[in-house]
């Protein structure tokens, strides 16, 4: 999301620093505090610190009209605010717990951006200023009208993600099933018992190539998450595809998929059995001309400019107006399905 944010916005003609590790491929200028990242690293823990000096890093510089931090878990920009020159605001990439949100509170005026209106609700009491669904890299996404003879789960291998949910629903009707993640020991001791590389079939994880792959040849994506999550990147990505969705109403899940023409959202893994043939039988290239349409990143890049602008403009100009101004109505932009 990140990438693709960073180079629409250069190609629009803004100026942009990118605080990433060294190896990084962008557009845009890039600040490395690491030359490497955690996972090619082992000294770089607790990772947490590190991302701290890259938030940090950012905030010590003079200059920009916007600082924007992508938080996969704890929003650690926070902290620093009340303190930064330039509005900093948040794009949280999961879903927050009340806990969360009641220690979030403290800096309650802090902006964030929802990726749904389910995630925005979970955000209650917090200042979000927008709401701006995830995006893809279309063209990198290739489209099949003539799929395989299985269906896809796709997903980390975790109780929430309702991997037992959808090798039973492969089960029951009677098709194939392929599972892409990396292994982990929720796999070993839950997932790999039920595979028997014949209905249910393992392929470990995947690059992006082989991903794209299994996306455009599977008659499906099984969706059948068990918790609510704030969007759901893979349901976009197996649309670009031309696959359509099978999933459970849960969190973004309805925000996600469109009923009848890119999938359809079931109220329980019954009516997904029952219902799985209507799904694998809807037209393909519709399936992929929506997902062109609602998931392109130029839609993307065009919100997230409008809020930068907003945050921009509104922004106080001296130290003690950051520390004393009150949380503002939020600016929330609601972007069309």
């Amino acid at each position: 999301m990140t990438a693709l944010l960073v180079d629409g916005l250069v190609s629009r003609g803004h100026d942009v620093t990118l605080f990433a590790t060294g190896s990084s491929i962008t557009s845009a200028r890039l600040h490395a505090v690491f030359e490497r990242g955690y996972c090619e690293d082992s000294s770089m823990w607790p990772w947490e610190l590190c991302e701290l000096f890259n938030v940090a890093a950012a905030i010590e510089q003079d200059g920009f009209d916007v600082i924007h931090c992508q938080a996969e878990y704890a929003p650690m920009s926070l902290a620093f605010s009340r303190l930064s020159a330039a509005p900093v605001v948040q794009t949280l990439h999961h879903s927050p717990t009340a806990p969360e949100i009641a220690l979030w509170s403290r800096y309650a005026a802090a902006p964030f951006v929802a990726l749904s209106h389910h995630q925005a609700r979970a955000l209650d009491g917090l200042n979000v200023v927008a709401m701006i669904p995830h995006a893809l890299d279309t063209a990198a996404y290739p489209f099949e009208p003539a799929p395989g003879d299985y269906v896809l789960f796709l997903g980390r291998f975790s109780e929430g993600k309702g991997v037992l949910q959808a090798i039973e629903a492969a089960r029951r009707i009677g098709t194939r099933l392929v599972l892409a993640a990396a292994e982990n020991e929720y796999y070993r001791e839950a997932v790999r018992p039920l595979v028997d590389d014949e209905q249910i079939v393992y392929a470990g994880e995947v690059s992006h190539e082989e991903k794209t792959a299994l996306l455009s040849g599977a008659r499906a994506l099984l969706y059948p998450v068990q918790s609510g999550e704030p969007f759901g990147l893979v349901m976009a990505e197996a649309m670009a595809c031309g696959t359509p969705v099978a999933a459970l109403d849960r969190g973004a899940v309805r925000e996600v998929v469109d009923e009848g023409t890119t999938g359809r959202v079931f109220d329980s893994l019954d009516a997904l059995v029952d219902g799985l043939p209507s799904v694998m039988a809807l037209d393909r290239a519709r399936v992929r001309a929506r997902a062109m349409e609602r998931f392109n990143a130029d839609r993307m890049v065009d919100a997230y400019v409008d809020v930068y602008t907003s945050l921009a403009a509104a922004r106080p100009r001296s130290a003690s107006e950051r520390r004393e101004r009150p949380p503002g109505p939020p600016i929330l932009q609601r972007i069309s399905r």
